[in-house]
């Protein structure tokens, strides 16, 4: 899914997520109400899309994601960036490993 890009029927993820609306929107930082409303149509801004993304269907533990990681990021990709492309094919080939070893999750059943 690209940056910004329709998020599909919130209501629909949710619910695939076996997630109630207050604890799959406070996730997001969005109250209940609000969460209620973009799952009865009302458009979404393009943060809360994209952060519903990365939480729900990316799987991003948010409490977890620090500056630092992305800036380490940004160092491998510019100073070394055959490393951070070998890196990046590590960590393909090792969640395909694990995926097939086990069960698909819901968030991946909505991409």
């Amino acid at each position: 899914m690209k940056l910004f890009e329709r998020v599909v029927n919130p209501r629909e993820i949710r619910r695939k997520l076996g997630l109630n609306q207050h604890d799959f929107w406070t996730k997001i930082g969005v109250t209940q109400s609000g969460g209620s409303r973009y799952e009865s149509g009302r458009t979404m801004p393009k943060p809360v899309r994209e952060l519903l993304r990365l939480v729900h269907i990316e799987q991003v533990d948010l409490t977890r994601v620090k500056k630092e990681d992305f800036e380490i990021i940004d160092y491998l990709k510019a100073s070394h960036p055959d490393l951070y492309k070998s890196l990046k094919k590590a960590v393909r080939t090792g969640k395909k490993k694990e995926g097939s070893e086990q069960h698909s999750t819901p968030a991946e059943d909505v991409r």
